[in-house]
This record gives C-alpha cells, sequence and structure tokens, in this order.
C-alpha cells in the first residue's frame, strides 16, 4: 500500500537518472550551457542598451527575450546541477520554492510566445505599413506591447498555479528534473479535473493566439513582398522576418515535443532531457541567431572588437 504524507513543505525531487560514469559530462555540458546563455544573452542586451543607435523597437522587443531566457534558466540550471551532484534521498525542496520554479517555469514558456507575437506585429507594421511604422511604434507603443505580454503571461500562469495550490498534497516525489505545474498536481489526491480544463484550454488559446498572429502577419507580409517590385525591401524583409521566424520555429517545436511525451509515461526519461532542453536550447540559439543577422548589432560588434584591439 502507498503511503501518504499530507501536506508535507519538504518534497522531493526526482531529477536526471544518469549512470555514475556520465554524472561530469552531463554536469560540464549544463555548466557550460549555462555561462553561455547568461553571457550571450546579456552581452546582446547590454549592447542594444549602451548604444543609442540599436534604441530601434525591433531591437528593444527582442530585449524581452534574452530576459526571459536569463530569468528562466537562471532557476531551473543552478538547482539541477547541484542535485546531479547529490544522491536522490538529498535531493530534496520546499514546496514554496517548488512553486515559485513552477511559476517561473510556465512564465518563461508564455512570454515566449507573447514576445514573439509582439515581435510579429512590429515585424507586420514595419513591412506592410512602412510609412506609418515611426508613428505606430514609437517608444509608448514599445512599452505598451512589453507589458501586455509580460502582464498576459502573468495573469494565465497565475490562475494555472493558483487553481494547482488550492488542492492538498499527500504524496512528496516531484517525478521531474525540476518543479512545474503538472508535477505539483500530481502530488495532490483531491479532483484536478479542473486543473486539467484549464491547463488544456490554457495550451490550446496559447498556441492558437501565437500560429494564428505568426500566420496572419506572414501571409500580409508575403502579399506585400509578392506585390512589390522593391528589391530592398523584399531582402530586408526577408532577413528579418527569417530571423524572427527561425526563432519561433526553434521555441515552438521545443514546446510541442516536451507536451507529447508528457502524454506518454513509457518515455519519461526523454521528456525530462527534452525539458530541460526546452530552456536551454532557445536560450542558447536566440542571441546567435539574431546576432548574426542582424546588420546594425554585427557593426557594432565588430566596431567594438576594433576598439579592443586598438587598446592593446
Amino acid at each position: 500500500m502507498e503511503n501518504y504524507t499530507f501536506n508535507s513543505f519538504t518534497l522531493q525531487l526526482e531529477g536526471l537518472k544518469v549512470t555514475e560514469s556520465s554524472v561530469y559530462p552531463v554536469f560540464f555540458f549544463f555548466l557550460v550551457s549555462y555561462i553561455f546563455i547568461m553571457l550571450s544573452n546579456i552581452g546582446i542586451v547590454a549592447l542594444i542598451f549602451i548604444d543609442s543607435s540599436l534604441h530601434q523597437p525591433m531591437y528593444l522587443l527582442f530585449c524581452n527575450l534574452p530576459f526571459n531566457d536569463v530569468l528562466g534558466n537562471s532557476i531551473l540550471i543552478p538547482h539541477l546541477l547541484m542535485d546531479l551532484l547529490r544522491p536522490l534521498s538529498e535531493r530534496l525542496i520546499t514546496y514554496y520554492e517548488c512553486v515559485a520554479q513552477a511559476f517561473t517555469t510556465h512564465m518563461f514558456g508564455t512570454t515566449s510566445h507573447t514576445v514573439l507575437i509582439i515581435m510579429a506585429f512590429d515585424r507586420y507594421v514595419a513591412i506592410c505599413n512602412p510609412l506609418r511604422y515611426a508613428a505606430i511604434m514609437n517608444h509608448r507603443m514599445v512599452i505598451k506591447l512589453t507589458i501586455s505580454a509580460w502582464a498576459v503571461a502573468f495573469v494565465l500562469v497565475g490562475i494555472l498555479l493558483g487553481l494547482t495550490i488550492r488542492l492538498n498534497r499527500c504524496r512528496t516525489l516531484i517525478t521531474n528534473p525540476y518543479c512545474d505545474n503538472a508535477s505539483l498536481f500530481k502530488l495532490s489526491c483531491d479532483s484536478v479535473v479542473i486543473n486539467n480544463i484549464y491547463g488544456l484550454t490554457f495550451t490550446v488559446v496559447l498556441f492558437i493566439a501565437s500560429i494564428g498572429s505568426i500566420v496572419v502577419t506572414y501571409t500580409k507580409i508575403t502579399i506585400v513582398c509578392v506585390t512589390s517590385n522593391n528589391k530592398s525591401v523584399n531582402g530586408k524583409a526577408l532577413k528579418t522576418c527569417s530571423t524572427h521566424l527561425l526563432m519561433y520555429l526553434i521555441m515552438i517545436a521545443s514546446g510541442i515535443l516536451v507536451i507529447a511525451l508528457h502524454r506518454v509515461p513509457q518515455y519519461s526519461d526523454y521528456r525530462k532531457i527534452c525539458a530541460i532542453l526546452f530552456h536551454i536550447i532557445p536560450g542558447s540559439l536566440n542571441p546567435i541567431i539574431y546576432g548574426v543577422q542582424s546588420k546594425e548589432i554585427q557593426t557594432k560588434n565588430n566596431s567594438q572588437k576594433s576598439i579592443n584591439r586598438k587598446k592593446l
């Protein structure tokens, strides 16, 4: 018979199942990934904010992504690194820390969608309505879009976690490398029908809004590019939009894979790895893709390197 511990404030994380010989290679991989994510994302944000010539709506809106990547990975990876070096019996986390980690994890995933939606709107205005771009995408609009992206995510995730923390807990084992909403409500012996309904609705609405906005904006952008004979405009549109679309596809593919594997218990180990990579891969690739594709950032970066060489 299963032993029950009601409303315990100390929970146990199952963590990643790795062999003794692979602990340190896995640890090294996550450590290097974390350092790279921190340096690349903080670096590109600092470059954008320091250089006034980069204070354009496209770059200011993009800054939300590296900030989100830094926040999401800072909550996840350091704790994961410590757990890799601990035996299973010592992989403990308090209930409140677990809720905070789950909230941040879902904020990371949701905000990734909402930020890419507002970036798609920016590209739509820039290409489909270029004469009014400066008037529409002023600093006030950038602030409104940024607040909206974070506020929508905060409300949706707040309700998601609010429905979970109302439940009584009768188990203490989190069958995941980190805390998320599904792992938390699986600790309960109460009915979780409402949680499942809201969780499914939340996911469907977010994906429909996200995919729908991308499809609509990019369809209109494609029509403008096809009907326009301006090769310069078409080339710029292709470059900026391909960057945004590539980031979106990486994020959506990672998210769908995690959600799909959550429904297949026999692939739980693969799900755990994919859940971690959902944080690491976009966080590592976003600054590279945007930095390589953006001419202005390349120019500023090369200029800074030249100055540094002269100083040496």
